[in-house]
């Protein structure tokens, strides 16, 4: 590398292959410095596993203690990173996992993933989710932390944009959707033959994520005597209390495949297979699920919530639903097993303020 390049620095030591989503724009953000930004910078990559990666003219820090606890996190983030970047000096250091570290550069970003700390949690999902319960807390005062100091915070919706603009008084901000890259998968058999209608729901499990309520909806058509389907869910009760929860209370139905965690490339097999997208995540920051199915052109039905309506954008084959509602969202999932639902085409809100669409865009804005 050029002694005399302006040195961006991309600090990502907390994501692992665990943060699907968080780990994917990571890699989408270093393959496109890698291949556009390299003749004009210096790039270094502040990574929890190097090995997970393999973008070239990138220079790789790797930081495996940064997981085993938070203490080491908030060392690094606030301690550590100083004295590295007086050492590097840094045109850009561009934080992708929502701290605002105590850095020295010229430009500074943040790119905030996590939306827990507006989710509005009950006494209930704190008990079968405490971790999360956690998050909702310690996010509220750690996403404080040096924001302020940042040129440039970015987020990947407008809804958080306006939850950042109000809780934390900055308008600074950024919205950035995220893209996807991966190549469309040709189905060769469905899933469940030709007759059953499948349902599939991607996501680790959070209580957030609601997978009480399409298992609920699955019992109750059931229980009407509608049992010509499958829902294949990516848990298998291992996970957390919250998905042994799960398994106890709807283990038996026969119909709810408790497959566990899928790969990116199994994902993609069951994207093209099964007949529709089930996604009553009632918090987001984006829903990736939504945009790598659209591409299939496949029903999808959903909550109709904020989040949800900005993922989906324009779209000719959508349904949404009340996340907290099981019996509409057997009634969805009952027209869909017999051909009877009917769509309603979708046109994505304009907007005028500040968005980049691809990463060219972002860091157009930020350099």
């Amino acid at each position: 590398m050029g002694k005399n390049f302006k040195k961006i620095i991309i600090s990502a030591i907390n994501l692992t292959e665990a943060e699907g989503g968080a780990l994917a724009v990571l890699k989408e953000c270093l393959a496109y410095m890698s291949e556009n930004l390299a003749n004009d910078y210096e790039i270094i990559a502040l990574v929890n596993n190097k090995s997970l990666f393999d973008y070239g003219n990138i220079t790789y820090y790797e930081f495996p203690a940064s997981k085993k606890s938070w203490v080491i996190r908030l060392y690094y983030e606030y301690f550590y990173f100083l004295k590295l970047s007086e050492r590097l000096k840094p045109y850009l250091w561009f934080s992708l996992h929502d701290i605002t570290p105590n850095v020295r550069a010229q430009i500074k970003a943040v790119y905030c993933h996590n939306p827990s700390p507006f989710y509005k949690l009950s006494f209930s999902e704190a008990v079968l989710d405490p971790k999360f319960a956690l998050f909702n807390l310690f996010y509220k005062y750690l996403y404080r932390i040096n924001l302020k100091k940042n040129t440039y915070v970015i987020v990947q919706q407008e809804w958080i944009k306006e939850k950042f603009k109000k809780s934390f008084g900055i308008n600074n901000i950024i919205v950035a959707h995220p893209s996807v890259n991966y190549p469309i998968k040709t189905a060769n058999i469905p899933i469940g033959g030709t007759d059953k209608k499948t349902f599939f729901y991607p996501a680790f499990p959070r209580i957030f994520k609601k997978f009480e309520a399409v298992c609920e909806a699955s019992r109750m058509l059931v229980s009407r005597g509608i049992e010509d389907f499958s829902l294949y869910l990516t848990i298998d009760g291992t996970e957390n209390s919250y998905s042994r929860s799960l398994m106890r209370k709807f283990g038996h139905l026969r119909q709810v495949k408790f497959i566990g965690r899928l790969s990116r490339e199994e994902v993609e097999e069951y994207y093209s297979r099964v007949d529709c997208l089930i996604f009553p995540s009632k918090l987001e920051t984006w829903g990736m699920p939504i945009t790598e199915f659209k591409r299939y052109s496949k029903p999808i039905i959903l909550a109709d919530l904020e989040y949800a309506h900005e993922t989906l954008g324009s779209y000719d084959k959508a349904i949404f639903f009340n996340p907290d509602n099981p019996r509409q969202i057997s009634e969805v999932m009952e027209c869909l097993i017999k051909n009877k639902l009917v769509f309603t085409p979708v046109t994505a809100k304009k907007t005028n303020e500040l968005l980049v669409r691809d990463w060219s865009q972002l860091f157009a804005t930020l350099l």
